[in-house]
């Protein structure tokens, strides 16, 4: 049975540095593409029970990770970038510190290659959440002219990595290469959730030369390609709801993008919210018995199950 859910949560009602404060070191905020805390708590909320196994395959600075031990829920997580898995481990510790009462790990490595990392983990975690990257650079933090009184925009923080050599890192590749590693990616997951798992996963269109990319349709059929069962996409707000108004939180470039697309004849829009996109693990096909009766091939694991292989943090 598919559980309904509402199609619009309100997850940009904080910014991103708001919902982060004291939760998170400091130094997390350097990251260039973080999930936003709201959604991965929710998604966490809706999806699973305290005790399942949460897992996310490019766990960055550990935003699902944390937001799974805060919830009592046990987390695992692949980074492939050294610097962002170590500030994972740290984020982890400092959520146990503030009293969390999940455990959560993180291996450094190539998510492509997840089941191989995680191998005591196969058939058990309730769900996985992740991101994919959407190129080399992103938005990150910038300064204008009209704040800062010197000429130019200078940008920071805008980069997965300073490696440029460094090809298992799919923020280096155009859309065609990203894609083809994403689906390893979730082939590699799908064999660490139990039957009836959730697999979600958070994207959003972007612009590329002034072309709209739809990143989420294009995810929805790899999913369904790898083997996923697609049901629910569900519109996440990266802006706040006011008193009856939206409250923007669109980057510098986001806006400059909109205003030279509509002085072009280009009616564009800032995007203002992130695609999350469920999909369920299939259960085990039934198979009559000897009486005739419909029985699984096998059972779903229970919680406790789901749990195991899992001690507190660490980075191999």
């Amino acid at each position: 049975m598919i559980e309904l859910t509402a199609s619009v949560w309100a997850t940009g009602q904080q910014p991103s540095r708001i919902q982060r404060r004291g939760r998170y070191l400091p130094e997390s905020m350097r990251h260039p593409a973080k999930m936003l805390p709201a959604i991965a708590a929710k998604v966490i909320t809706t999806y699973t029970r305290p005790g399942d196994l949460v897992i996310d395959p490019m766990c960055g600075i550990g935003t699902t990770l944390v937001e799974a031990v805060h919830q009592d829920r046990h987390a695992a997580g692949v980074e492939l970038e050294q610097r962002w898995a170590h500030l994972a481990v740290g984020n982890l510790a400092h959520a146990r510190r503030n009293a969390a009462p999940g455990f959560g790990r993180v291996v450094t490595g190539d998510a492509q290659h997840i089941a191989q990392l995680l191998p005591d983990l196969h058939g058990k975690a309730g769900l996985v959440l992740t991101s994919p990257p959407y190129g080399l650079a992103t938005h990150g933090h910038v300064r204008s002219t009209r704040d800062s009184g010197q000429p130019g925009v200078r940008k920071w923080n805008h980069r997965y990595s300073t490696d440029q050599a460094n090809r298992a890192n799919l923020a280096h590749h155009r859309l065609p290469v990203l894609l083809n590693g994403f689906s390893r990616i979730l082939g590699g997951s799908i064999r660490l959730l139990r039957p009836g798992g959730v697999m979600a996963i958070t994207a959003r269109p972007y612009r590329h030369h002034g072309e709209l990319i739809d990143l989420p349709g294009q995810i929805i059929t790899l999913g369904t390609q790898t083997g996923l069962e697609f049901t629910d996409r569900i519109v996440c707000l990266l802006c706040g709801l006011g008193d009856g108004t939206l409250l923007n939180r669109a980057s510098f470039f986001q806006l400059h993008e909109a205003r030279r697309g509509w002085a072009e004849g280009r009616p564009i829009h800032a995007i203002a919210h992130e695609d999350l996109l469920i999909f369920r693990k299939p259960l085990p096909m039934r198979q009559p018995n000897s009486n005739g009766t419909g029985q699984a091939a096998q059972h779903r694991a229970t919680p406790e199950t789901a749990t195991s292989g899992n001690g507190p943090a660490d980075s191999a």
